[in-house]
C-alpha cells in the first residue's frame, strides 16, 4: 500500500509539472495570456512555432510514461495499477502548481497508453487521430474523438473492469477539460491548425 501511495503522489506532482508554461516563462511569456490561455504544445506552438510545442508535446507525453512504467514494475494490483496511471493525467489537468487550472490531458494520456497498449491498438489510435487532422484540421476534434475510443481500446487489451473504468475517467476528463472546445465546434468557430496568427479562440 505504501509503494501505491507512493506512486499515484510521484504521478500526480509529475504530471502537474506544467512543461508549456515554464518553457514560456523561460521565453519571457506566460502562455496563459495568449493565444486560448491553454498550458499545452497546440497553444504553445502557435505563439513560438512548432519545435516548442513539440517538446511540450514530448515533455507532457513523459509525464505519462514515466508513472505507467512505474505502476507495472512494482504493482500487482489492477486498480493500484490504473489509479497511478490515472495520476499523471489528473496532475495535467489539475496541477497544483497553477490553482488546478492545466492542460487538456491528451499527450499525458497519450504517454500512457504508449506504455499499456499494444503496437496494434496504439496504430489504430494515431491512424485514427491523422485521418481526423487531415479530415477537418482540428486538434480538438482529433482529441474527442480519441477519447471515445481509449475505453474501447483498454476493454479489448484487458478485459478488466479496472482497464474499463480507465478508460472510462480518461474518455470523461479529456472531453470536459474540452467543453470550451466543444463549444466552438458546435458554433463552428473553432480554428484549425497551421495558423500562423494567433487567436483567442484556438485550442
Amino acid at each position: 500500500m505504501t509503494t501505491f501511495i507512493l506512486l499515484f503522489i510521484f504521478g500526480y506532482l509529475l504530471g502537474s509539472i506544467p512543461s508549456g508554461y515554464i518553457i514560456s516563462r523561460k521565453k519571457g511569456v506566460d502562455i496563459r495570456t495568449v493565444g486560448s490561455g491553454n498550458i499545452g504544445g497546440t497553444n504553445v506552438s502557435r505563439a513560438f512555432g512548432l519545435k516548442w510545442g513539440a517538446l511540450v508535446g514530448i515533455l507532457d507525453i513523459l509525464k505519462g510514461i514515466i508513472p505507467a512504467y512505474l505502476a507495472g514494475l512494482f504493482l500487482t494490483n489492477d486498480w493500484q495499477i490504473v489509479l497511478v496511471l490515472l495520476s499523471p493525467v489528473l496532475g495535467h489537468i489539475f496541477p497544483v502548481w497553477l490553482k488546478f487550472k492545466g492542460g487538456k490531458g491528451v499527450a499525458t494520456t497519450a504517454g500512457v497508453l504508449l506504455v499499456i497498449l499494444s503496437f496494434k491498438y496504439i496504430a489504430v489510435l494515431l491512424a485514427t487521430v491523422i485521418m481526423v487532422l487531415l479530415a477537418l484540421g482540428m486538434v480538438s476534434f482529433a482529441s474527442l474523438v480519441l477519447a471515445l475510443l481509449i475505453p474501447l481500446a483498454l476493454w479489448n487489451s484487458f478485459y478488466s473492469y479496472p482497464y474499463l473504468a480507465l478508460g472510462l475517467i480518461l474518455m470523461l476528463l479529456i472531453w470536459w477539460a474540452h467543453r470550451e472546445n466543444i463549444q466552438r465546434i458546435k458554433n463552428k468557430t473553432e480554428p484549425k491548425i497551421f495558423k500562423k496568427k494567433l487567436q483567442t479562440n484556438n485550442q
